[in-house]
């Protein structure tokens, strides 16, 4: 579609200054376009030409990716992501339209954040993703992989053994390692091995997935610092639902690139945006322009002044998503 093309191109020109009239020019073309959305909008009696300012939109319920396909447009998807989940959960699934678009979009997000490829080895330790097919974050990881041009970047199941040979291997070379993985394959790393990390990145990148106990980010990030040697655990927040990422460098705030933002809705009232206090978290990810770029999640979190925002768990009554971040 030639406004597919047009969003597209305008994303990496997109800052504080334009954000908001390029969010509300693609509200108005989702409410047309795309059914899903504009029959949620319907139900609400959403005046659309009336909203002028992000503050007013409604956001799409993220539980609509487990019910329907939500597409703006007519299109056949090249590739759809599903979300993890327990046996006999409806998991989400997200249509994408161009693959290639998401991989290049993750690729240029870690540019913005760490920088290029290149400079990393990247050894991904995420075996519940490995698992099971429809996963973004692999789709996303094995291009990121390839995109390094190292002979020592790539994937960890379970063997624990090799994937410590590696980084042993890989101490004192002209990268940086990042160990990219799932937390409680990371823990149970941790509990089985001491090392000295103190010159890789490591990266978490969700919960236990119902391999373990929850434990608190805090808690979590307290022991791996201790047991690799590291300053601070890096985290990446990313969900089947978004084409976008953003990601934590330690302390629990994550920055997100330009063309998304993050808004706090209040747990009572879920059109009333309160930035000020901790409530359900509301994503604007213009890079969802074939999908939904407005979506209500159900996380629980804040915002501090900077426009980063903090994760601090799952709202009540919620099911325990697969991409789930820990409580903290």
């Amino acid at each position: 579609m030639d406004t597919f093309k047009s969003f597209r191109d305008t994303l990496y020109s997109i800052n504080e200054e334009n954000f908001e009239d390029i969010a509300l020019r693609l509200f108005r073309f989702q409410a047309k376009n795309n059914p899903v959305y504009h029959r949620y909008l319907l139900y609400l009696e959403c005046p659309i030409e009336e909203i002028t300012s992000i503050q007013k939109i409604p956001f799409l319920p993220i539980s609509f990716f487990k019910t329907h396909e939500v597409k703006t447009g007519t299109w056949l998807p090249q590739v759809e992501f599903t979300s993890s989940g327990t046996t006999g959960m409806v998991t989400s699934r997200h249509a994408v339209n161009d693959l290639s678009y998401y991989l290049s979009l993750s690729e240029n997000i870690f540019k913005q954040f760490y920088g290029s490829t290149e400079q990393f080895h990247f050894l991904a330790l995420l075996p519940s993703y490995l698992e099971r097919t429809g996963s973004s974050l692999i789709a996303m990881m094995d291009h990121l992989i390839k995109q390094s041009k190292s002979p020592h970047s790539g994937f960890y199941l379970h063997n624990q053994a090799d994937l410590v040979n590696k980084l042993n291997t890989l101490r004192g070379t002209d990268r940086k390692v990042i160990l990219w993985g799932v937390s409680f394959a990371l823990l149970d790393l941790a509990e089985a091995y001491e090392l000295d990390l103190h010159d890789c990145i490591v990266l978490e990148t969700g919960g236990m997935k119902g391999r373990r106990r929850e434990w608190i980010r805090e808690e979590l990030h307290i022991f791996l610092t201790k047991r690799f040697n590291i300053q601070a655990v890096h985290s990446e927040y990313g969900m089947t639902e978004l084409m976008s990422q953003a990601y934590s460098k330690g302390g629990g705030y994550y920055q997100s690139p330009p063309w998304m933002k993050v808004l706090v809705r209040d747990i009572n009232d879920p059109f009333l945006i309160v930035d000020s206090k901790v409530g359900g978290l509301n994503v604007i990810d213009l890079a969802n322009f074939h999908s939904c770029a407005f979506i209500e999640t159900q996380d629980l979190g804040r915002i501090d002044q900077n426009g980063s925002f903090e994760v601090l768990g799952r709202i009540d009554n919620s099911d325990v998503r697969g991409c789930n971040l820990l409580v903290g």
